[in-house]
Order: structure tokens, then C-alpha cells, then sequence
């Protein structure tokens, strides 16, 4: 809602020389008045008090503004920083209404708030300013206010999540001990005990190795590589997002093979965004990995949500899926050999039928 009140002569007048510089703060109320040829009250913008410059504009923001704030009636304040733009001096406006003021005051300021700054031009005001405690209007309560305008928009949470992985890829180093960001994805280094795992497997002396992400030590650690058969391999499963090698031995079509199956198992979204954003990205990165400096062959990568997936005959055709026969396309049969007769006419009704 917009109110267009009187402004006083005096109050314009004064506002004008103000916007020089003379004046360090301006306090404008709204007086309720009798006219005498209506018989009725009127409003009107009034000059309520003023400061002129002693120091800096923050040494006399608290000394110069706090006093002049009243508990129970609403005013306007217009204080002048020591910053110019093109127009002059610019201003801070602010519209104080305390809580125990009436309701009725309360509208009315609110209404008229766009009268006041349109007066005293609005290309003067650098920041507005809204209270209804002292501690809201005060130089700290004015300082947070501008850190807050100057920030950046407040993020969801999932946004949040977002942002502290993209923190948490930058701040890298150059390093073999260290993760760091490539095109192919983030690479956390490998534990001690994760590696000489791996060299056990190559040799085949275990045949499962189940891993883990240290988020803050930023290495991916072996959680236990005891012996496992396909039965097991459900049970070893665990709720959390984890990484898993199994050395699947078996036969196929007669042949005795031994197959290195890679299980990324990961729990729906029941964890956290970043978690699996890590997982997803370290993933590629291991891999290569460990097919480079251990000679390990990948037969299978899967990606499970449960352990119960991980059954004899799931295994078998994600390893040797089936090869469908490929079906011939319907011929259309050919036509009796030889001389099929002679053709014949059909004609309608009344006409001659002729046999050629």
C-alpha cells in the first residue's frame, strides 16, 4: 500500500540543503494535526531532529542514532555515510517501528515509507534498513545487514552438499599420496594394507577384497579381504556405500575359468549426496588403476543397491550373458514353377466374359 502524505515546507527546504552534507542524520515523524476549516485531523511529514558531524560516520552512528529511537512511536531516520556516488553523498534509510508502538502507527509508517525516500531522492540511498529493536539498527546489527546484501543467495540443502564437494576437489595437490581432479574423475591414493590386498590377489592367494572411502583422510582404506565363497558374497555386503573385488572361480561351457568381478554396492539414497558423488567419482579412477599396477582384468563391473542381488545364477549371466540366435527374416514363399494358365476377366453384370 502506498499513502502520499503532506510533507511540510520546512521539511523539504531541509532535506535539500541536507543532501550537501552539512547534516550527518535526519529524523522524520509523521505528526497527527487539527484543521481548523475541516473540522478534521490530518497527517503530515514533519522534521523531527537532526545531527550534523562530529567524526567518521560509524563513531557517530551509535552516539547520533540510538538516542533518538523511541519504544513506542515509529519514525524515519536518514543517516549519511562519508561514501559519494555521482549524485552527492550517500545515505542509509531507515524505517524504525518498535513492537509495543500501535498497530494503527504501524500501518501508517509502513504505507508511507515510499513518500519519504521518493522526497529525498532515492539515487542518495545506498543500503535501507528495517528495525524493531535496538540491537537491529545498531552499528553491529547495520554491519551484518551489508555482509548479508553483499553475500550470495542462501543455498538448499542439497546445494550446500554440492558446494562442499566442489571445496573439497579443489583444495588438491600435485602429488602421488594425494587425490587429485582429472577429467576421468577424483582419485583418493590407496592404503598400505589396500595395496599389498591387491598384490595378494593378483597372486590369487585371496580371492575378495572389500573397500572404503576415508572421507577425511582422503585415502581408500581395506575394510577386510577374508575368504569368500558366491554364498557368502550377499552377506558381506554391508548397509553403507562400499567397493568390493571377488575372484569368482567356475565353469563355463566345460572350461575352468577364474573371474575378477568388480561390486560397487551402494544403498539407494539413503546416503548422503556427497557420499556417493565421492563414490561415483573415485570409481573410475581406482579401477584404472588397479588394472594398471596389479594386472588385474575386470571381467564384470556391477552397481547393486542390496547384497541379496548377488546370488550363483546373477553372477553367472552378468558374466556370460546369454547370446540370443539371431532369427531369420520370414521369406515369402515362392510361387508354383511352370505355367500358371491362362488369366481371366471378370466382368460385371450384362458384359461378356472372354477367356484370353
Amino acid at each position: 500500500m502506498f499513502l502520499a502524505l503532506v510533507v511540510t515546507p520546512e521539511l523539504r527546504d531541509f532535506l535539500a540543503k541536507a543532501r550537501g552534507g552539512a547534516v550527518r542524520l535526519i529524523k522524520v515523524r509523521i505528526q497527527r494535526w487539527y484543521v481548523m476549516s475541516s473540522g478534521l485531523f490530518s497527517e503530515q511529514l514533519v522534521l523531527g531532529a537532526y545531527r550534523e558531524p562530529e567524526r567518521s560516520w560509524d563513531e557517530d552512528y551509535d552516539h547520533f542514532l540510538l538516542p533518538l529511537l523511541d519504544d513506542q512511536e515509529p519514525c524515519y531516520i536518514l543517516y549519511r555515510l562519508d561514501s559519494q556516488n555521482a549524485q552527492g553523498y550517500e545515505w542509509i534509510f531507515i524505517s524504525w517501528s518498535p513492537d509495543q508502538s500501535p498497530v494503527k502507527q504501524k500501518m501508517l509508517y509502513a504505507a508511507t515509507r515510499a513518500t519519504v525516500k521518493k522526497e529525498f531522492g532515492g539515487g542518495h540511498v545506498k543500503y535501507e534498513k528495517f528495525g524493531t529493536a535496538e540491537e537491529d539498527l545498531c552499528l553491529l546489527g547495520y554491519q551484518r545487514h551489508v555482509s548479508s546484501c553483499s553475500g550470495p543467495a542462501p543455498l538448499t540443502l542439497a546445494e550446500q552438499e554440492l558446494q562442499r564437494i566442489k571445496i573439497t576437489e579443489v583444495k588438491t595437490e600435485n602429488s602421488v599420496e594425494s587425490k587429485h581432479q582429472t577429467l576421468q574423475g577424483l582419485a583418493f591414493p590407496l592404503q598400505e594394507s589396500a595395496k599389498r590386498a591387491f598384490q595378494q590377489l593378483a597372486q590369487k592367494r585371496i580371492n575378495y577384497i572389500q573397500l572404503r572411502l576415508d572421507v577425511e583422510k582422503e585415502t581408500i582404506d581395506l575394510v577386510h579381504s577374508n575368504p569368500t565363497d558366491t554364498r557368502d558374497l550377499a552377506r558381506r555386503v554391508p548397509k553403507d556405500t562400499h567397493y568390493h573385488f571377488f575372484l569368482r572361480k567356475h565353469s563355463h561351457e566345460g572350461d575352468y575359468l577364474e573371474s575378477v568381478v568388480f561390486i560397487y554396492s551402494m544403498p539407494g539414497y539413503s546416503c548422503s549426496i556427497k557420499e556417493r558423488m565421492l563414490y561415483s567419482s573415485c570409481k573410475s579412477r581406482l579401477l584404472e588403476d588397479v588394472e594398471k599396477d596389479y594386472h588385474l582384468e575386470i571381467s564384470k563391473k556391477l552397481e547393486i543397491d542390496d547384497g541379496d542381488e548377488l546370488t550363483e545364477d546373477f553372477l553367472y549371466e552378468e558374466v556370460h550373458p546369454k547370446q540370443h540366435a539371431h532369427k531369420q527374416a520370414f521369406a515369402k514363399p515362392c510361387g508354383p514353377a511352370g505355367k500358371r494358365g491362362h488369366k481371366r476377366l471378370i466382368k460385371g453384370p450384362g458384359d461378356k466374359v472372354q477367356d484370353s
